[in-house]
């Protein structure tokens, strides 16, 4: 008997579906599903939300000088003509960037590895290219999820029945993270 759930699915659909739970889970904080699928999909988020717990505080910070390029008020940047060609202007900057440690390095990749990337559109959708921005997950789970969940040892999740699905008759529940 195998340690998981077939889902009635070939193991490349089952992964990418079990993926794309686990993925919404962690970006929007709860799914409604079915029970069979959220016991598997808890499996996969309670792991990453242990791993990130232990890798949360494993960075150091440090300063470094940036070259930010100068705009007007339109937002466009400030050229300038030298020997002929039209020069972008900087300005130096100092800014603070966090390190990963090596562990924590290796975490984030794990994390990553195991969720896919997520892109915020606007709300309005109006300019959905230039507006939308890239999520990084493992800054989520990093900084959102993991101080939330430091003082726990487990049971990340909660399932609430949610009753029978109509079509089919399935039992549904609402997976959220508590």
């Amino acid at each position: 008997m195998p340690g998981y759930r077939k889902l009635g699915r070939t193991s490349s659909q089952r992964k990418a579906m079990l993926r794309a739970l686990a993925t919404q889970l962690i970006y929007h904080g709860k799914i409604t599903t079915t029970e069979t699928r959220a016991k598997e999909v808890r499996k996969i988020a309670e792991k990453l939300i242990t791993l990130a717990v232990k890798e949360k505080d494993n960075f150091t910070t440090e300063n470094i000088t940036v070259k930010v390029p100068q705009k007007d008020k339109d937002g466009k940047r400030i050229k300038t003509v030298e020997n002929g060609r039209k020069v972008t202007e900087y300005n130096e900057v100092e800014r603070t960037i966090q390190k990963d440690m090596p562990s924590r390095l290796v975490a984030r990749r794990k994390i990553l590895s195991v969720l896919y990337p997520v892109t915020q559109t606007p709300a309005n959708n109006r300019r959905m290219r230039s507006e939308s921005k890239k999520i990084d997950l493992a800054n989520v789970m990093f900084e959102k999820w993991a101080p939330k969940y430091s003082g726990r040892t487990g049971g990340y999740t909660r399932m609430i029945k949610m009753g029978l699905r109509r079509g089919d008759a399935a039992p549904m529940v609402l997976l959220e993270l508590i």
